[in-house]
């Protein structure tokens, strides 16, 4: 393997750099940090911290995922698919829990791009990763009823979603309907603005336009809605960086959580940068982005910050409005922190109702009901994934779900790499027809000698199919004198295929049972033969094509 290479995507484009880009990267830029206040306000304070937190978040794995990762318009910041994971770790493990967990996800991310595995997250399934997204959706949904609402619940909201609902139901009696009026016209403006212009971020207008209408009732009407302010102190003052406490302990029952964020960052931010590709034309360097991703998730935590990756919604805001490069996500971040410092105090007035809002439009956005509406036409083992990892992902929670979803995975994988090897045998003639370039020869006709067979295994010799083989030996009435095992179509062999093979060859020994080896590629020879299978085969055994195997087994025979 190659050593990686770090080459920022920021560097290689600064190099041909000129103002006209500037200036498309300079509106851009300003547009998607006004994009980003509202999504960064609302995932803080769903993921269980404050406004200040999300937005810090924004602020600087914004301009650490521009200025290190391997795309030329990825932005990056808090997202939606963190909530659940945060809000988790945070009942459990506190916030010092939550910034361990973090720089380990951070930790990780770095090691898999720096160790060029980007492209592993590919082998992923698509049901298992529109499962556990669908699940986020709806989990995201559940926790906004009480604000949307403004329901009265003594004593807090239930963790798990069943008992959620359940406490949703007892308490809906205490609605409060300029609570709920301002929810759902802000999900109503949010699902509007679109069809007025695509370019006017609709969360923000629906924050402006409900924070003017809170601001009205409470001052005119004396009906007051709970805002931000009511809630939390937002302090518009950067934070002392501090360094939790890691522990052997803590890293231990942390580890999972990390692997959880690290995992869920690298799918999102290597499916927003593959999404953008196929809009600027330009393919992004995944593993130089999954380590700008996990710089960020090093360095966040350590002013305060929430896991962050890249936003497919931010990333596209960016592209729609002429974003030609990294800078352009550097600009956002300086953009949101210019707002900190300056206009931090007017976020105060926003009702929690009309951040419940966006979120519910975010949780929409994110379900992809339509996906999965289409993936129900697809097999059963699909829809059964799709489903169970959608299950565990709301009913029990997303760390859970990842990590069945990945062993779902390796074993979909096996199975159907079992699937695709075959084993076939032959006891009479050979069509030449059916013979690929792989073997040569002058193959005009070949007649099998008489008490001889032809196994002929194509596909991978391992693990998953090994005692295929020897299930269909054991199955034969007859005892040959010789077993022609043609592997041309075998492009490897695994350590359990050898020993398969090995057996194989010391029973039929046992039994006076000659086995001859036909079209063995150079890297299965080679695997073979430091494993000492010349010395139990005999050289002359293992032959080049099918000619020569038939041609020794005659003789046996």
């Amino acid at each position: 393997m190659a050593f990686f290479e770090f080459k920022p995507e920021l560097f290689l484009t600064l190099k041909n750099y000129n103002k006209e880009k500037f200036m498309a990267d300079l509106m851009a830029g300003i547009i998607v940090g006004i994009v980003a206040l509202p999504l960064a306000i609302a995932f803080g304070i769903a993921s269980g911290v404050t406004p200040k937190e999300g937005i810090l978040t924004a602020i600087v794995a914004g301009f650490i995922i521009s200025a290190f990762g391997g795309s030329r318009v990825q932005i990056g910041g808090p997202t939606g698919a963190f909530i659940v994971i945060i809000y988790g770790i945070i009942q459990q493990y506190g916030m010092d829990g939550l910034m361990i967990a973090t720089i380990l996800a951070g930790v990780f991310l770095v090691l898999l791009g720096v160790l060029k595995l980007g492209t592993i997250i590919s082998y992923i399934p698509y049901p298992i990763i529109i499962g556990f997204t669908s699940g986020i959706a709806l989990t995201i949904f559940s926790t906004q009823i009480k604000d949307l609402f403004g329901l009265t619940i003594e004593g807090g909201v239930p963790a798990d979603f069943i008992g959620k609902w359940a406490c949703y139901f007892q308490n809906f009696g205490t609605i409060d309907l300029a609570t709920s009026l301002i929810g759902i016209l802000s999900v109503v403006i949010i699902a509007a603005t679109p069809l007025v212009s695509k370019k006017i971020p609709g969360s923000l207008v629906a924050i402006i336009v409900m924070t003017v209408a809170g601001v009205v009732m409470t001052n005119y009407f004396g009906i007051h809605v709970e805002t931000i302010g009511d809630r939390f102190k937002i302090d518009p003052s950067l934070p002392t960086p501090s360094v939790p406490n890691i522990t052997w302990d803590a890293v231990q029952n942390l580890i999972s959580p990390a692997i959880t964020i690290a995992v869920l960052g690298a799918i999102e931010s290597l499916l927003s940068a593959t999404v953008a590709d196929g809009v600027i034309g330009h393919k992004h360097n995944s593993n130089q982005e999954l380590v700008g991703q996990g710089i960020a998730n090093i360095v966040c935590p350590l002013i305060g910050g929430i896991p962050a990756t890249g936003a497919i919604a931010r990333t596209m805001a960016n592209i729609s409005n002429g974003g030609k490069s990294p800078v352009a996500g550097i600009i956002h971040a300086v953009v949101l922190l210019l707002i900190f410092f300056f206009l931090m105090p007017l976020a105060n007035y926003i009702p929690m109702a009309c951040l419940a809002g966006v979120l519910v439009i975010v949780s929409y956005n994110m379900s992809g009901w339509r996906t999965v509406k289409q993936m129900m036409k697809n097999p059963k083992s699909d829809i059964t994934v799709l489903w169970l990892t959608f299950i565990l992902t709301v009913v029990f929670d997303l760390t859970i779900a990842i990590e069945v979803g990945i062993v779902l995975a390796c074993f979909l994988f096996m199975r159907r790499m079992a699937e695709s090897t075959q084993v076939s045998v032959l006891t009479d003639e050979i069509n030449p027809e059916d013979e690929t370039d792989m073997e040569a020869g002058n193959i005009e006709h070949l007649t099998i000698p008489d008490r001889v067979e032809v196994y002929e295994i194509n596909g991978p010799y391992f693990f998953g199919m090994a005692s295929k083989f020897e299930d269909m030996m054991n199955s034969m009435n007859d005892v040959p004198k010789v077993r022609v095992i043609r592997m041309r179509k075998v492009p490897f062999i695994d350590s359990t295929g050898m020993h398969n093979l090995q057996n194989l060859i010391e029973m039929s020994h046992k039994n006076g049972i000659k086995v001859v080896l036909s079209g063995v590629n150079d890297k299965v020879h080679s695997v073979l033969v430091k494993n000492g299978f010349e010395r139990l085969l005999g050289a002359e055994n293992i032959c080049s094509n099918i000619n020569e195997a038939l041609a020794v087994a005659e003789k046996y025979a």
